[in-house]
């Protein structure tokens, strides 16, 4: 076995390829990539931001022809379709009957997708309403609903009175209307359907309007010492104080 005369520190340089390389420790020629090499990936480098650049161009190109022109008229703004309309109802069959027996008591009558409404002078609702409920044809012997309705601008007559009319045996409905103030009120109903006692109490008790003829006008929801009347328009936010 020979000698091992190697001093640490003495092993020669290799190459990558695992030949000896100089006592340099400089890469032989043929380990160098060649120039042809380094070309291509620069130009595949350049090509990739060519594309990049390309694809940016085309998204501005886009976004600026969306863009209406500087000074060009914005488009129409495109109108909401109005919804259906009262029309008059002077020719409904029920609205007839009533002016031939009635004539200028009937004021004025409109129907509104399907909802009859007749506007009754203030002295003969009484006697409209007996009419309707004893009709052999249309008997309206269900007082669905009594209210009120507040048109401060209305000076002469802000209050409008509500009489919701429904015929049970033919199920048919109209709607009554009559208007007053404050001071003449209107005569009340209860001597045709006894309902209409807790209905005009409550008309009465939030809108103060006189029922001439109810047997026991009074408040029904609030105290008897309550001031004033909380569902009229001008009625103060937080009450009287």
């Amino acid at each position: 076995m020979s000698n091992d005369t190697k001093q640490p520190g003495s092993e020669e340089p290799m190459r990558p390829d695992g030949s000896p390389a100089d006592s340099s420790g400089t890469p032989s020629p043929s380990a160098t990539p060649a120039a042809g090499e380094l070309a291509g990936a620069d130009a595949e480098k350049a090509a990739m931001v060519e594309q990049a650049k390309s694809r940016v161009a085309a998204v501005k190109e886009s976004l600026a022809a969306d863009q209406p022109a500087a000074g060009a008229p914005k488009p129409p703004v495109k109108k909401k379709e109005e919804g259906p309309k009262p029309t008059d109802a002077s020719n409904h069959p029920l609205v007839q009957k009533l002016k031939t027996n009635f004539g200028d008591a009937i004021v004025e009558a409109s129907e509104f997708i399907g909802q009859l409404s007749v506007r009754i002078e203030r002295e003969h609702i009484v006697e409209v309403c007996d009419f309707l409920r004893k009709d052999e044809e249309t008997p309206f012997n269900y007082l669905s609903d009594l209210t009120c309705v507040h048109f401060p601008e209305r000076i002469k007559a802000p209050f409008e009175i509500v009489y919701n009319l429904f015929s049970i045996p033919t199920y048919q409905r109209v709607r009554l209307k009559v208007r007053t103030d404050e001071t003449a009120g209107v005569a009340s109903v209860t001597g045709v359907w006894p309902s209409a006692n807790w209905l005009e109490r409550e008309v009465y008790d939030l809108f103060g309007i006189e029922f001439d003829g109810h047997p026991d006008l009074r408040r029904l929801l609030l105290p008897p010492d309550w001031e004033g009347h909380p569902l009229r328009k001008d009625y103060p936010v937080e009450g009287y104080r």
